[in-house]
């Protein structure tokens, strides 16, 4: 039997070790995960725990998975974010309450700051979104939708601007720490980015930067997702009021958002894309200097530039997509972790949830 078949059609059973094999946490087995966290937490214990990327990897991961895990599934919270929001605060407040084990905070610590991985899991992140966009799509799609956008962004920037000054919030600080954390779309694609460009453009450490960003951020991601439900249920009610998928009505829109097909993954290609996500970082690094603008900004602005102008392979930018899939099918949990336990001081980010900043993000 080949491996494919294997991994789609599992051995079925209704015994005790078939149930067992099929609950899973993340994509392992439960049996599995428990194996490779008792080797963890037995080689933290015994101070065997390798400092490096490999150990750190490893907390990183099997934390993520069950965390991810445990916020998709308990009720209420799985509807606002859960995972993310337990892969963020439990690490910080284990790190707070002093019950996080030292050997497998080292290793987190080394494979975060002294490896870097969450400038690589960033770097595949926007290089590969932006790459991997349909063209036709991003161009078309976005001349279409621009006015109401624009229009709508602008009323939402204004309002919150209006709450915070009725807060005591200076402009610039409900603008930049408020409403744009929460324009940015999230932790992983707009946290992450925005903290180390304002850490490079402030001279702030990143970890006060994040503990400020983050609870806009999660207020406005609950408020538009209990927001879209009553949307959802008003469309629901009042049908001709419902694009049904439709964004505009042009007539082409289906067809554009058709050939948006996903292709096979291509390993070959996958390495590629990492090459060219490394590049692209290391070019937005080499003229932060000249320019002043900082790297992970440079990168956006290279990334798209070059996919408006077509000027990259549609090969090389297939490959910089599925290494962003990967990177966020199997690492996004894990980088939560990590920026939950380094970057979000758990009684700073408390303090900074105040009255006026949670109107400010609604």
């Amino acid at each position: 039997m080949h491996i494919e078949e294997t991994v789609s059609n599992p051995p079925a059973g209704n015994g005790p070790w078939s149930k067992l094999m099929a609950m899973r946490i993340g994509p392992l087995p439960l049996p599995l995960y428990l194996s490779l966290a008792a080797i963890v937490v037995a080689a933290a214990i015994a101070h065997r725990l390798p400092n490096d990327l490999i150990g750190g990897l490893a907390v990183m991961m099997l934390s993520g998975f069950l965390l991810g895990e445990l916020g998709k599934r308990i009720p209420v919270l799985k509807h606002i974010g859960g995972s993310a929001i337990l892969c963020l605060f439990v690490p910080s407040a284990l790190l707070g309450y002093k019950l996080f084990n030292p050997d497998m905070l080292k290793a987190l610590t080394t494979a975060m700051k002294t490896a870097n991985l969450q400038y690589l899991y960033i770097a595949c992140l926007v290089v590969g979104n932006i790459l991997g966009m349909n063209h036709k799509v991003l161009v078309q799609g976005f001349l279409r939708m621009f006015i109401p956008l624009l229009v709508g962004t602008l009323g939402a920037v204004a309002a919150g601007m209006l709450v915070g000054l009725l807060f005591g919030y200076t402009p610039g600080h409900t603008f930049f720490y408020i409403i744009i954390p929460i324009l940015g779309g999230g932790i992983g694609e707009g946290i992450l980015p925005l903290s180390i460009a304002y850490s490079e453009m402030t001279r702030i450490p990143q970890a006060q930067i994040v503990a400020t960003l983050i609870p806009a951020a999660l207020i406005g991601n609950v408020v538009a997702i209990l927001l879209a439900g009553l949307l959802n249920f008003y469309g629901k009610k009042r049908p001709r009021f419902s694009g049904n998928g439709m964004l505009v009505k042009t007539g082409e829109d289906r067809e554009l958002l058709a050939a948006q097909h996903e292709a096979p993954i291509n390993l070959n290609l996958m390495g590629s894309g990492l090459l060219l996500t490394c590049a692209f970082f290391t070019l937005g690094s080499l003229f932060a200097p000249i320019t002043g603008i900082p790297g992970p900004i440079l990168m956006i602005v290279t990334a798209a530039l070059v996919k408006v102008s077509k000027a990259m392979p549609a090969q090389m930018e297939l490959g910089a997509y599925q290494m962003y899939q990967f990177m966020t099918s199997n690492l996004t949990y894990a980088i939560l972790v990590g920026l939950g336990t380094l970057f979000v001081p758990w009684n700073q980010m408390a303090a900074s949830v105040t009255p006026g900043m949670f109107c400010s993000a609604r």
